[in-house]
C-alpha cells in the first residue's frame, strides 16, 4: 500500500495565521463594548461600541397613529399653491380659487385661455377635472388618493427617523406597526425633559408656509372692525393666530406662496439682534417663486406660518433672491435647534398622535442584561465543561474557538453600529450551541478515522474534509434563514437575526479554519505522543493500533 506523506506540522500555515488575526481583531474591537459608561471609563470614549437596545439600556417607546386622511387634504392645499403659481406665471386670470371638501374649484375669467387652462390641468398627475362654463372643478382620482395615503405613512417613518438621527440618538428604531401606526423606540432617552423634547420633535408636523397678508382685511381689523372666519373665507383668506399670542389673529391669503417642501437646508443661527433663529435655503424652484413674489409685493407683508401659527410677518423691503432666509421668533437655543431639525427632515404629510407611551427604566435594562449574561455564562460553562471532559485537549481547542467566536460577534456588531437587544442576546446563546455543534461534528469525524485505524494525520485530514461539507450545508441554510428574518422581520426579530447571522459566519472562521490551523501546527507532535486519550479523549484497543501502524 502506498504511503501518504503529509507534512501537517506547519507553524505558519495560513489557517493558523487567520485564526490568530481573528483573535486579535475580535478582542481589540470588542473590548470597548464592555465599558459602556463613558463617565466611568473615559479611556474608551470615542471608540466604536455595540449599541444597547431599548430593553437593555432603557429609554422611551411610543406608538404613533398616522392620520393618512389628513394627508389628502394637505395634498389639495399643495395643489392650490401649484395651480396658483402656474396660472400667475402664464398670466391666466382666475378667481374664487378654493378647496371645497375633496375638490378644488375656480373660475376662469378669460374664456379665450381655456385651452391653456386645460393644458395645465392635464399635466397635473392623478387629477380628474370637469368644466361647466367658466367654472372648473378638479379632484384626485382613487389611485392617487391611495398613493398619497401610502406615501404619508412611508414618509412619516422616514421623516421621524431623520429627525431622531438629527437629534443625536444612536440607533432609533422606527417601524410600521399595523395599518396606520408606527412604533418608535429610542434607547437612552430617560430624562423627563429629553422625553418631552423628543415627543414634540416627533409629533410636530413642521408644516412651514409662506403666506401673503391680506392687507385690506388687516387694515379694517386695525380700524376696529371685527372680521369673522366666514367673512375672511369670502375674500379667499384665512384668520390665523400668532404663535406667541393665540388671541391675536392676522388675515392671510388662503393660498400659500410656498411651503416647506422647497427647503433644502435649515440650521439654527443667531439673528442681527443676537437672538436665536433658524436660517433656511430654498431649492431652485422655491427660490424662483419666492423671488418673483417678493419682487411684486414690495412694502407688503409676508407671513411665515408654522403649523397654522404665525411666527412672524415682516414687511418686504426689496426683492429677495437667492432663496436664503431667516425665521425669527421667541426661540431659545434648543427650540431653534429642534425646529431646524424638523425643517431639514421635511414636514409630515399627515399629522401623528401618540396613542401609547412606555418608559423603560435603566434598572430594568440592567436586570435584563444581568439575567442574559448569567444565562450566557452558565450555558458557556456547561458547554465548555462537557467539551473538555468528553474530548480532552480537542475540547480545549473547541472552547478556545468558542470564546473567539463570541468576541468576533461583538466586534463586528460594534463596527457596524448594530443594536444588541434581548432577543439578540438570545441569538448569541443560540450561536454558542451552533458553534460548538460544528466542533463536535469535526471531533467525531476525527475519532471515527482514528478508530478505523487511519492514524492521526490522515484522520485529521479526512475528518475535516467530511465534517466541513456537513457544516457548510447546515450553516448556509441557517444563514439564509437569518437573512430572511432580517429583511422581513420587525425590530426585535432583526436583532435576533443579526447576532445569529454574524455568529454563523464567525463559527466558520473559528471552528473550520481556526481549529484546523491548530491541528496542522500540532499534527506531527500529536502522532508522536501516541497519547490519544490526552488529545482526543479516546483510547484505541490493540487491534486498532496495529491496523493504524500498518496503514501508516
Amino acid at each position: 500500500m502506498a504511503k501518504i506523506h503529509t507534512n501537517t506540522q506547519k507553524p505558519f500555515n495560513y489557517r493558523l495565521l487567520a485564526f490568530i488575526l481573528a483573535c486579535c481583531f475580535g478582542i481589540f474591537f470588542s473590548i470597548p463594548s464592555f465599558f459602556q459608561d463613558s463617565s466611568k471609563y473615559p479611556f474608551f470614549d470615542g471608540y466604536k461600541k455595540i449599541t444597547l437596545g431599548l430593553d437593555l439600556q432603557g429609554g422611551l417607546s411610543l406608538l404613533l397613529d398616522v392620520d393618512v386622511n389628513e394627508a389628502v387634504g394637505n395634498k389639495y392645499s399643495s395643489m392650490l399653491s401649484d395651480l396658483k403659481h402656474q396660472t400667475d406665471k402664464k398670466n391666466i386670470f382666475i378667481n374664487k380659487l378654493r378647496m371645497q371638501g375633496d375638490s378644488i374649484s375656480f373660475i376662469l375669467l378669460d374664456s379665450s385661455r381655456t385651452k391653456d387652462m386645460e393644458s395645465i390641468l392635464n399635466n397635473m398627475e392623478g387629477v380628474v377635472w370637469s368644466q361647466s362654463g367658466n367654472t372648473f372643478n378638479m379632484a384626485l382620482n382613487e389611485e392617487a388618493i391611495k398613493k398619497v395615503q401610502k406615501n404619508a405613512l412611508d414618509q412619516a417613518i422616514f421623516t421621524i427617523r431623520n429627525r431622531l438621527s438629527g437629534f443625536g440618538l444612536t440607533e432609533p428604531n422606527v417601524l410600521r406597526e399595523g395599518i396606520n401606526q408606527i412604533r418608535v423606540e429610542m434607547p437612552g432617552a430617560q430624562s423627563e425633559e429629553e422625553q418631552k423634547r423628543l415627543i414634540k420633535l416627533i409629533s410636530q408636523n413642521a408644516q412651514l408656509e409662506f403666506m401673503a397678508v391680506d392687507e385690506d382685511l388687516a387694515r379694517r381689523m386695525m380700524n376696529g372692525e371685527v372680521i369673522s372666519d366666514e367673512e375672511a373665507m369670502r375674500y379667499n383668506s384665512v384668520l390665523l393666530p400668532y404663535a406667541e399670542n393665540e388671541m391675536a389673529k392676522l388675515p392671510l391669503k388662503a393660498v400659500p406662496i410656498l411651503d416647506g417642501s422647497s427647503i433644502v437646508k435649515a440650521d439654527s443661527t443667531i439673528d442681527e439682534n443676537k437672538n436665536d433663529a433658524v436660517s433656511f435655503v430654498l431649492d431652485s424652484k422655491g427660490a424662483e417663486i419666492f423671488g418673483d413674489f417678493t419682487g411684486r409685493n414690495i412694502k407688503k407683508r409676508l407671513a411665515i406660518v408654522l403649523d397654522k401659527r404665525i411666527i412672524s410677518a415682516p414687511s418686504i423691503n426689496q426683492r429677495i433672491g437667492g432663496g436664503n432666509g431667516i425665521i425669527t421668533g421667541s426661540f431659545d437655543r434648543k427650540a431653534a435647534s429642534d425646529l431646524a431639525i424638523a425643517l431639514r427632515s421635511g414636514a409630515l404629510l399627515a399629522p401623528v398622535s401618540v396613542i401609547e407611551k412606555r418608559v423603560v427604566g435603566p434598572s430594568l435594562g440592567a436586570d435584563s442584561i444581568q439575567a442574559s449574561v448569567i444565562a450566557l455564562i452558565s450555558g458557556f460553562i456547561l458547554v465548555v465543561g462537557f467539551m473538555i471532559a468528553y474530548y480532552a485537549m480537542a475540547g480545549v481547542f473547541a472552547s478556545l474557538a468558542l470564546v473567539i467566536n463570541l468576541f468576533l460577534i461583538i466586534a463586528v456588531m460594534a463596527l457596524f453600529d448594530a443594536t444588541l437587544t434581548l432577543p439578540g442576546m438570545a441569538g448569541i446563546v443560540l450561536t454558542v450551541g451552533m458553534a460548538v455543534d460544528a466542533n463536535i461534528i469535526i471531533n467525531e469525524r476525527i475519532r471515527e478515522g482514528l478508530k478505523s485505524g487511519m492514524g492521526v494525520i490522515k484522520s485529521l485530514r479526512i475528518g475535516y474534509e467530511n465534517a466541513s461539507r456537513a457544516i457548510f450545508d447546515a450553516n448556509i441554510t441557517s444563514l439564509i434563514a437569518s437573512v430572511l428574518l432580517y429583511v422581513y422581520g420587525t425590530g426585535v426579530i432583526k436583532g435576533f437575526a443579526i447576532t445569529t447571522g454574524i455568529g454563523i459566519l464567525a463559527s466558520i472562521v473559528t471552528a473550520i479554519i481556526g481549529t484546523h490551523g491548530i491541528y496542522l501546527w500540532l499534527g506531527n507532535r500529536i502522532e508522536r505522543s501516541k497519547n490519544l486519550a490526552f488529545w482526543f479523549g479516546i483510547k484505541l484497543d490493540s487491534k486498532t493500533e496495529v491496523a493504524a501502524k500498518q496503514k501508516r
